[in-house]
Protein backbone atom coordinates (compact mmCIF):
# COMPACT_ATOMS: atom_id res chain seq x y z
CA UNK A 1 0.00 0.00 0.00
CA UNK A 2 2.68 2.23 0.72
CA UNK A 3 4.26 1.65 -3.06
CA UNK A 4 0.63 2.90 -4.63
CA UNK A 5 0.39 5.68 -1.94
CA UNK A 6 3.74 6.71 -2.95
CA UNK A 7 2.99 6.42 -6.44
CA UNK A 8 -0.27 8.28 -6.83
CA UNK A 9 -2.98 5.82 -6.82
CA UNK A 10 -5.86 4.71 -4.20
CA UNK A 11 -4.20 2.96 -0.97
CA UNK A 12 -5.50 1.76 2.26
CA UNK A 13 -3.70 3.92 5.21
CA UNK A 14 -3.65 0.93 7.42
CA UNK A 15 -0.26 -0.62 6.21
CA UNK A 16 2.98 -1.30 8.31
CA UNK A 17 4.94 0.91 6.55
CA UNK A 18 2.62 4.09 6.36
CA UNK A 19 2.12 3.51 9.78
CA UNK A 20 6.03 3.15 10.24
CA UNK A 21 6.00 6.94 8.68
CA UNK A 22 3.44 8.65 10.63
CA UNK A 23 4.77 7.44 13.57
CA UNK A 24 8.29 9.02 12.79
CA UNK A 25 6.57 12.19 11.88
CA UNK A 26 4.47 12.63 14.84
CA UNK A 27 7.48 11.90 17.10
CA UNK A 28 9.09 14.54 15.47
CA UNK A 29 6.97 16.92 15.37
CA UNK A 30 5.50 16.60 18.94
CA UNK A 31 10.00 17.18 19.90
CA UNK A 32 9.48 20.24 17.64
CA UNK A 33 6.43 21.46 18.97
CA UNK A 34 7.75 20.94 22.94
CA UNK A 35 11.34 22.51 22.36
CA UNK A 36 12.30 25.78 24.03
CA UNK A 37 10.86 28.49 21.35
CA UNK A 38 13.87 30.23 21.33
CA UNK A 39 16.07 27.46 20.64
CA UNK A 40 16.37 27.90 17.15
CA UNK A 41 19.05 25.55 16.39
CA UNK A 42 17.56 22.64 17.58
CA UNK A 43 14.59 23.62 15.88
CA UNK A 44 16.23 24.06 12.82
CA UNK A 45 17.78 20.47 12.99
CA UNK A 46 14.50 18.99 13.69
CA UNK A 47 12.90 19.81 10.74
CA UNK A 48 15.82 18.93 8.65
CA UNK A 49 15.53 15.54 10.18
CA UNK A 50 11.58 16.12 9.74
CA UNK A 51 10.97 17.40 6.04
CA UNK A 52 12.94 16.35 2.69
CA UNK A 53 14.24 19.38 2.17
CA UNK A 54 14.68 22.48 4.70
CA UNK A 55 16.23 25.72 3.12
CA UNK A 56 18.61 27.53 4.45
CA UNK A 57 17.58 30.82 6.31
CA UNK A 58 14.00 28.91 6.47
CA UNK A 59 12.55 28.96 9.62
CA UNK A 60 8.51 27.35 11.28
CA UNK A 61 6.89 28.58 14.12
CA UNK A 62 5.48 25.85 15.81
CA UNK A 63 3.63 24.23 16.55
CA UNK A 64 3.87 22.53 13.35
CA UNK A 65 1.46 19.35 12.11
CA UNK A 66 1.99 16.78 9.08
CA UNK A 67 1.35 13.19 7.80
CA UNK A 68 4.84 11.70 7.05
CA UNK A 69 7.15 15.11 6.82
CA UNK A 70 9.79 13.70 4.21
CA UNK A 71 7.45 14.52 1.47
CA UNK A 72 7.46 17.88 2.29
CA UNK A 73 10.29 20.00 0.81
CA UNK A 74 10.63 23.81 2.00
CA UNK A 75 13.21 25.90 0.10
CA UNK A 76 15.25 28.91 0.90
CA UNK A 77 14.64 32.00 3.30
CA UNK A 78 10.47 30.91 3.81
CA UNK A 79 8.62 32.02 7.11
CA UNK A 80 6.07 29.77 8.06
CA UNK A 81 3.93 31.70 11.18
CA UNK A 82 1.86 29.12 13.67
CA UNK A 83 0.35 26.34 13.24
CA UNK A 84 0.46 25.14 9.81
CA UNK A 85 -1.03 21.76 8.63
CA UNK A 86 0.66 20.24 6.32
CA UNK A 87 -0.72 16.61 5.31
CA UNK A 88 1.50 15.87 2.58
CA UNK A 89 0.59 12.54 1.63
CA UNK A 90 1.80 13.26 -1.84
CA UNK A 91 4.60 15.81 -2.46
CA UNK A 92 4.16 19.27 -1.07
CA UNK A 93 6.72 21.65 -2.31
CA UNK A 94 7.29 25.08 -1.27
CA UNK A 95 9.86 27.67 -3.23
CA UNK A 96 12.03 29.94 -1.79
CA UNK A 97 10.73 33.11 -0.04
CA UNK A 98 7.23 31.89 0.83
CA UNK A 99 5.49 33.58 3.79
CA UNK A 100 2.90 31.83 5.11
CA UNK A 101 0.81 33.11 7.86
CA UNK A 102 -0.72 31.68 10.76
CA UNK A 103 -3.25 28.58 10.36
CA UNK A 104 -2.11 27.51 6.93
CA UNK A 105 -3.46 24.21 5.95
CA UNK A 106 -2.00 22.48 2.78
CA UNK A 107 -3.86 19.45 2.43
CA UNK A 108 -2.85 16.71 -0.21
CA UNK A 109 -5.45 14.06 0.50
CA UNK A 110 -8.63 13.26 -1.36
CA UNK A 111 -10.95 10.69 -0.75
CA UNK A 112 -13.41 8.65 -3.68
CA UNK A 113 -16.76 10.35 -3.82
CA UNK A 114 -18.38 6.83 -4.06
CA UNK A 115 -19.77 5.86 -0.92
CA UNK A 116 -18.29 2.41 -1.13
CA UNK A 117 -14.95 3.09 -1.40
CA UNK A 118 -14.77 5.54 0.94
CA UNK A 119 -16.42 3.74 3.46
CA UNK A 120 -13.79 0.98 2.55
CA UNK A 121 -11.26 4.09 3.79
CA UNK A 122 -9.63 3.73 0.33
CA UNK A 123 -8.03 7.32 -0.26
CA UNK A 124 -5.26 8.95 -2.69
CA UNK A 125 -3.59 12.26 -2.23
CA UNK A 126 -2.62 14.91 -5.32
CA UNK A 127 0.91 16.88 -4.88
CA UNK A 128 0.56 20.76 -3.90
CA UNK A 129 3.25 23.18 -5.46
CA UNK A 130 4.08 26.72 -3.90
CA UNK A 131 6.01 29.02 -6.51
CA UNK A 132 9.02 31.21 -5.00
CA UNK A 133 8.33 34.26 -3.36
CA UNK A 134 3.93 33.54 -2.81
CA UNK A 135 2.42 34.88 0.57
CA UNK A 136 -0.68 33.06 2.21
CA UNK A 137 -2.25 35.26 4.11
CA UNK A 138 -3.83 33.77 7.36
CA UNK A 139 -6.14 30.52 7.81
CA UNK A 140 -5.52 30.18 3.82
CA UNK A 141 -6.58 26.48 3.01
CA UNK A 142 -5.01 24.61 -0.10
CA UNK A 143 -6.84 21.63 -1.38
CA UNK A 144 -5.29 19.16 -2.84
CA UNK A 145 -3.42 19.07 -6.62
CA UNK A 146 -3.49 22.65 -6.57
CA UNK A 147 -0.25 24.54 -7.92
CA UNK A 148 0.47 28.58 -7.03
CA UNK A 149 2.45 30.45 -9.35
CA UNK A 150 5.38 32.38 -8.07
CA UNK A 151 4.96 36.48 -6.86
CA UNK A 152 1.47 36.09 -5.92
CA UNK A 153 -0.63 36.58 -2.74
CA UNK A 154 -3.36 34.17 -1.71
CA UNK A 155 -6.09 36.83 0.93
CA UNK A 156 -6.50 35.57 4.36
CA UNK A 157 -9.27 33.07 4.71
CA UNK A 158 -8.88 32.00 1.10
CA UNK A 159 -9.36 28.23 0.03
CA UNK A 160 -7.46 27.34 -3.31
CA UNK A 161 -9.42 24.94 -5.12
CA UNK A 162 -7.87 25.15 -8.48
CA UNK A 163 -4.27 26.21 -9.81
CA UNK A 164 -3.70 30.25 -9.45
CA UNK A 165 -0.64 31.88 -12.27
CA UNK A 166 2.19 33.39 -11.15
CA UNK A 167 2.06 37.52 -10.26
CA UNK A 168 -1.79 37.69 -9.17
CA UNK A 169 -3.87 38.61 -6.07
CA UNK A 170 -6.60 36.21 -5.33
CA UNK A 171 -8.65 35.78 -2.59
CA UNK A 172 -12.15 34.19 -1.34
CA UNK A 173 -13.77 30.70 -1.31
CA UNK A 174 -13.44 29.33 -3.89
CA UNK A 175 -9.94 32.13 -4.39
CA UNK A 176 -10.45 33.79 -7.02
CA UNK A 177 -8.15 36.18 -9.29
CA UNK A 178 -8.91 39.67 -8.06
CA UNK A 179 -5.99 41.28 -10.18
CA UNK A 180 -2.57 40.95 -11.25
CA UNK A 181 0.39 42.50 -9.65
CA UNK A 182 3.09 44.98 -11.83
CA UNK A 183 6.83 44.69 -10.53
Amino acid sequence: MRERMLAGDLYLADDPQIAADSERAMSLSHRLNTLDPNDGTARREVLTELLGAFGEGSDIRPPFRCDLGYRTTIGARVFVNFNLVCLDVAPVTIGDDVLIGPNVQLLTPTHPVEPGPRRDKWEAAQPITIGDNVWLGGGVTVCPGVTIGENTVVGAGSVVTRDLPANVVAVGNPARVLRHIDE
